[in-house]
């Protein structure tokens, strides 16, 4: 539905990356935690993409910035740069966004190597989304930065989309412009999925990985202890055990 969407609101455009006549909040798809994620046709610094072919089999972290050539901008896709080895050990794929064109990225690029990755390649794809397309559907501005969508500059393009490899959206994050994110945080949310998709538990507040878990409470105590073994009763709602 979303890519029909997307096919319907064209102008003159590469076959690869089409753009809207008009931005129009009541056709606008609605994205929530467990949404599958909208599909998308897009150029990026690494060649044009379909973003669910991109996403494959993998988890994937989506993130977008209103601009080339910012100062928190830059920091922050530097840092996602240098944990790069972290997110390929828990099988997830980055891929960046910016509201202005491939070239320009690419020029960026060398800025953000320099600045952040002591002249290291930078070694994940930028999508170009001058038209602000993808931004549109994904939601990712505040009420004026909507408003402005289609009449010059947006400076609070500045989410975060955490995709598991079924293409369902798992978190969403959304930033001011004068805000920068924090990149451990989105791996400390990746361990935690993951952790509960794979043992059945849900995590408690500023949970890190090897730390006890929680037993959800429609798991019942006879069956916590077939699964678990050993776990601590707090409260008959609260039950703490290790994975």
């Amino acid at each position: 539905m979303f890519s029909r969407q997307l096919l319907r609101f064209t102008t003159k455009a590469t076959p690869a990356f089409r753009r809207f006549i008009t931005f129009d909040a009541a056709s606008q798809p609605r994205i929530r935690i467990g949404s599958t994620v909208p599909n998308f046709t897009a150029p990026t610094t690494h060649g044009d993409i379909d973003f669910h072919q991109y996403i494959g089999n993998s988890w994937t972290v989506l993130f977008s910035h209103p601009a080339d050539f910012t100062p928190v901008c830059t920091t922050e896709l530097g840092a996602f740069a240098k944990l790069k080895p972290e997110f390929d050990a828990r099988n997830v794929k980055l891929i960046g966004l910016s509201a202005e064109g491939v070239e320009k990225h690419k020029s960026w690029v060398k800025d953000i190597e320099e600045v952040a990755l002591d002249n290291k390649p930078f070694s994940y794809p930028i999508i170009g989304d001058e038209s602000k397309e993808v931004a549109y559907l994904f939601d990712m501005v505040d009420e004026e930065g909507f408003k402005n969508l289609g009449n010059g500059p947006v400076q609070t393009i500045r989410s975060v989309f955490i995709i598991d490899p079924a293409k369902k959206v798992r978190l969403i994050m959304t930033y001011p412009a004068s805000c920068g994110r924090n990149s451990a945080e989105v791996l400390r949310v990746i361990d935690a999925l993951q952790t509960g998709d794979k043992n059945g538990v849900v995590t408690p507040i500023d949970w890190t990985v090897g730390q006890d878990v929680i037993i959800p409470p429609s798991v019942s105590n006879e069956a916590a202890k077939e699964k678990f073994g050993d776990f601590k009763e707090v409260k008959p709602y609260l039950r703490f055990t290790k994975v």
